[in-house]
């Protein structure tokens, strides 16, 4: 069973439905001991990054999701991927998870902000949509997809049991639910 972090922010439905299209079980919730018991989490996200990193601290979630990180298969999507790094320079510098090494900076002010719309993965040669500002800066070894969008902007990226999409699968078509098989296959 997969369990959804519910932290008050996130597309939560349409993340619900898409894995429960691939076939996974999932629950909802932010309850530890169900958090605990699942086989992988996911961390969605929508919005500004420093008022969901204080919505995780009002949860007493965070210590607990960096233990999480260390045991099991772990899926940050959107604004979720993006608080799995150290820090943020949204709304000023804002602590992050630091379950992964970089920082998320603001694309570049040469290309349309927000980077709304449908880009395709350099890797998987598929075309996925994303909503967002602000893109991971990180080392390449962690770097499993990108997109160049004023500067290569880290689509997919993992370490160990610890996986992020800057985009959202769960708005991408089949080529999303794919990626969400994939990663499946590879926790």
């Amino acid at each position: 069973m997969i369990a959804i972090v519910d932290y008050g922010v996130g597309n939560i439905a349409n993340i619900e439905r898409a894995l429960k299209q691939v076939g996974e079980a999932v629950i909802v919730t932010s309850d530890r001991e169900l958090l605990e018991q699942a086989e992988a989490l996911v961390l969605p996200g929508v919005g500004a990054y420093r008022p969901a990193m204080a919505r995780l601290e009002e949860t007493g979630l965070v210590d607990f999701l960096k233990e999480q990180a260390k045991k099991k298969p772990f899926l940050g999507i959107c604004l979720g991927m993006q608080l799995l790094f150290e820090s943020s320079a949204e709304d000023g510098r804002t602590e992050g998870l630091g379950i992964l090494p970089g920082t998320v900076e603001k694309l570049p002010e040469t290309v349309r902000l927000p980077h709304m719309g449908w880009h395709k993965l350099k890797q998987h040669q598929e075309a996925v949509y994303f909503v967002h500002s602000y893109g991971a800066v990180c080392p390449e070894e962690i770097i499993v997809d990108a997109v160049d969008y004023g500067r290569t902007v880290p689509a997919i990226v993992r370490k160990g049991t610890v996986t992020g999409m800057q985009f959202h699968p769960e708005k991408s078509g089949e080529a999303g639910l794919e990626l969400l098989r994939e990663w499946r296959a590879n926790t």
